[in-house]
């Protein structure tokens, strides 16, 4: 097969990288400002939690009740959030991940995920934990001094240390994994992946069996790894894996096979009527596990039941739908970049580690103004979303913080 040798030894046709060259400024602005607004919605659900919503779990939530308008809002938010929001940032991950690979090689490209992976993690559960923590139980009451609390709550700090993080760990794995696969394909040369060749996008047909069977993989998952039950201390949640880990395997061979590029706007009206469809499912779901009595039914977080299966399936439809929607979405509408989005780009990597941060000790110095939660909610998400942005901006113009944030 003609083509020249890069990296460790992987081949890749000359003509496909003139043309991922000349085209791959553009895909990039546009993947590059999706991850700006998926980190946005991060933000904004982080907020509605605090704030009252009724689904998530966060370092702080505020007392106080809220209306049935915005707690329907809040839970299609978080619900159809949590359907896809993350699966999609892993297929992102997953497309651009064979590139450095290629580029580097095994030993190079591990190091760099290390680095930019890891130390964020580092930092994360051993300083930026313990102090949003500590925050927390201070306005909670607790007396007594940083330096005192930390040695006296090792294990609760232990237990969710990488807190939001859990996604940067997980990718690491990830990555490492890859590597390592691309390793042993290297010495099976029958396995090593093709040249980056642009095919056919799969059709709705195998898209909507990929949905299906995802949406009965999770629901098998969640028989003996629920909604809600987190492995620490590593702190993963099973419950979500198989659309991460397929997730991410689609996006490197959405990479190989150019499929982000190809995917037509025609095909992505299809699953725009899908979502449609499965909006007003959920309340029906969460009045049949016990929305309205304030009480949900452990049912619907797992176990061998009717509605975790329900709720299995129209995750993964939902989930298939919205990350097919969205991307075509941006790529038609968010391909260039201007100096704000550019610079929001940038500093993404950073906002997600940090935001919890900026967003907690917001929350508590605000706690005493009284006003509505969902008041709150809709004043404060935006400046919580701007000071993110701007700290991020800022904390990666420090000497050696750009090359791992």
């Amino acid at each position: 097969m003609a083509g020249k040798t890069v990296g460790a030894g992987e081949t890749v046709a000359q003509p496909v990288i003139a043309k991922a060259q000349a085209a791959g400024k553009a895909r990039l602005l546009y993947l590059d400002n999706l991850r700006v607004g998926l980190i946005t919605l991060v933000i904004v659900g982080h907020m509605a939690i605090t704030y009252g919503a009724p689904l998530g779990d966060w370092y702080y939530s505020e007392p106080g009740e809220v209306g049935a308008a915005f707690a329907i809002l809040t839970m299609l938010l978080l619900g159809i959030g949590s359907a896809f929001l993350l699966g999609l940032f892993y297929m992102i991950a997953g497309y651009l991940t064979p590139r450095p690979y290629d580029r580097k090689g095994a030993g190079p490209f591990i190091v760099d995920r290390l680095k930019r992976l890891g130390i964020p993690l580092l930092l994360y559960a051993v300083v930026i934990n313990p102090l949003v923590t500590y925050w927390a139980a201070a306005h909670g009451g607790y007396q007594g001094a940083f330096l005192e609390y930390v040695p006296s709550h090792l294990p609760d700090l232990r237990d969710a240390a990488v807190g939001p993080l859990w996604f940067v760990e997980a990718l690491l794995a990830f990555s490492i994994l890859y590597a390592l696969g691309r390793l042993l394909a290297r010495a099976a040369p029958g396995l090593a992946p093709r040249d980056r060749t642009e095919t056919q996008v799969p059709r709705n047909r195998p898209i909507a069996l990929f949905a299906l069977g995802l949406g009965l993989t999770t629901f098998l998952v969640r028989i003996w790894a629920p909604m809600g039950w987190w492995w620490e201390p590593l702190h993963q949640e099973p419950a979500h894996f198989p659309q991460y880990i397929a997730l991410f395997a689609v996006g490197i061979i959405a990479y190989r096979r150019d499929w982000f590029a190809r995917m037509s706007a025609v095909q992505a009206r299809v699953w725009r009527w899908v979502a449609l469809a499965l909006v007003p499912v959920l309340p029906i779901l969460a009045v049949a596990a016990g929305a309205l009595s304030g009480q949900f039914d452990p049912a619907v977080a797992g176990g061998l039941t009717w509605l975790s299966l329900a709720y299995s399936l129209w995750e993964g439809f939902m989930g298939v739908a919205m990350v097919i929607i969205t991307l075509v979405w941006f790529r038609s509408r968010f391909s260039r970049q201007g100096r704000l989005v550019g610079a929001m780009a940038g500093a993404s990597y950073a906002v997600y580690v940090l935001h919890p941060l900026l967003i907690v000790p917001l929350a508590l110095a605000l706690s005493g103004i009284q006003l509505g939660l969902s008041l709150k909610f809709a004043l404060l998400s935006p400046v919580a979303v701007a000071l993110c942005f701007l700290v991020g901006y800022a904390v990666r113009k420090l000497p050696l913080v750009r090359n791992v944030l």
